[in-house]
């Protein structure tokens, strides 16, 4: 089996990558280590873990780092969120030892194959929490907006360009639509939540998203930002704008119902949540991987369709038992009861379902060191 070391290699360019993984771990001194339980407590952990990927997660790591700091007040662990396609690309290139991402590895580009090379096995690949991608948009007068998938997918295509067209309209009886053009933002970086959101609209409406699902913004129209900060920011500071983010982060923009069959359903982590109830798991993945496809089309009453579900990514085992630790550890307090519900009150994430946390915590408790 390959060693696993990540303090060898780190991927140029990617934000200055000042999070340089520094695993002293002084308190793992002994033979056998000392990982943190799943509800934060520790005996002895030390050092610095840091890594990094989607933005979405960033509301949740953050209140994620706090907990385990709080209840390991000898560790640092730093989160850099530099994307979903930036953090995998720094774990298989042993950048990070553990990575977010919003969607699961896959061998299009070869990132499983990297993966499981760099871990010297299978990797890792456990939900971390669900949520919506909001809609989000900044209309004045607007309080509230119903949207089809046909519609979304034709405003982001750039075929629908105005709020008073009758297509948006016809779903919004009683709303003053304004006679104004829309400016559609979307992600300018190579994002999960925009291969999460291109995926519903291409599974679901393939005539009107003809494009599929995308990493990287795949026309020239409309605005872009940087992060799903850049998004939420270019939503917030345009007029008549239109965007796509986790709602986590959607603040006090407006957010539109998605219709599933005959109803109209709002982004509540509730409603997401209810997708992996109804989604099968990908086929021909080991028993560390807990990667599930998306049930888009499902019209089950009360689901939310345009979720994505976020991932932590980690190796089963790591060169040195301090890596190991620190490891083991943060991820064991994020799918803890008290992780996922510390992510649920500050991030606005769906907990995850107690069957998947067992089984996510099974899979992180069996971290080790070669």
């Amino acid at each position: 089996m390959n060693r696993t070391s990540f303090r060898a290699a780190i991927v140029p360019g990617a934000a200055a990558l000042a999070l340089a993984v520094t695993l002293s771990a002084c308190g793992a001194a002994n033979e056998t280590g000392s990982a943190a339980s799943g509800d934060g407590e520790s005996s002895g952990l030390s050092g610095t873990l840091s890594g990094g990927g989607a933005s979405s997660q960033e509301a949740a790591q953050n209140a994620w780092r706090a907990g385990f700091q709080e209840a390991n007040p000898d560790v640092t662990v730093n989160y850099d969120p530099i994307g979903s396609g930036g953090g995998r690309e720094q774990f298989t290139a042993g950048g990070f030892p553990f990575a977010g991402s919003d969607s699961y590895l896959t061998d299009d580009e070869g990132e499983l194959s990297a993966a499981a090379e760099q871990c010297g096995g299978d990797p890792i690949e456990i939900p971390n929490y669900v949520s919506p991608i909001a809609v989000i948009y900044n209309v004045e007068g607007v309080d509230e907006l119903n949207l089809s998938p046909e519609v979304i997918a034709q405003i982001f295509n750039d075929e629908i360009t105005n709020w008073s067209d009758p297509a948006i309209a016809e779903l919004n009886e009683g709303v003053e639509l304004p006679d104004e053009s829309i400016t559609a933002v979307h992600r300018s970086d190579e994002s999960g939540t925009t291969e999460n959101f291109t995926n519903f609209l291409g599974t679901v409406v393939p005539d009107a998203w003809p494009h599929g699902e995308v990493g990287e913004w795949p026309i020239d129209a409309g605005e872009g930002g940087n992060g799903t900060s850049g998004v939420v920011a270019a939503v917030t500071n345009g007029t008549n704008t239109i965007g796509y983010a986790d709602a986590s982060q959607a603040g006090d923009l407006g957010v539109a119902s998605v219709q599933v069959g005959d109803e109209f359903v709002a982004p509540t982590p509730e409603a997401a949540a209810k997708i992996l109830e109804v989604s099968p798991r990908v086929e021909g993945r080991p028993d560390v991987d807990m990667a599930f496809d998306l049930d888009y089309e499902t019209d089950e009453a009360g689901v939310y369709p345009i979720v994505l579900t976020s991932y932590l990514i980690a190796c089963q085992t790591y060169e040195d038992q301090e890596t190991a630790d620190l490891v083991k550890g943060y991820l064991s307090y994020i799918v803890s009861d008290e992780g996922q519900q510390v992510a649920a009150e500050q991030a606005g994430s769906a907990p995850l379902a107690p069957s998947l946390a067992e089984e996510a915590i099974a899979i992180v408790d069996a971290i080790s060191a070669e």
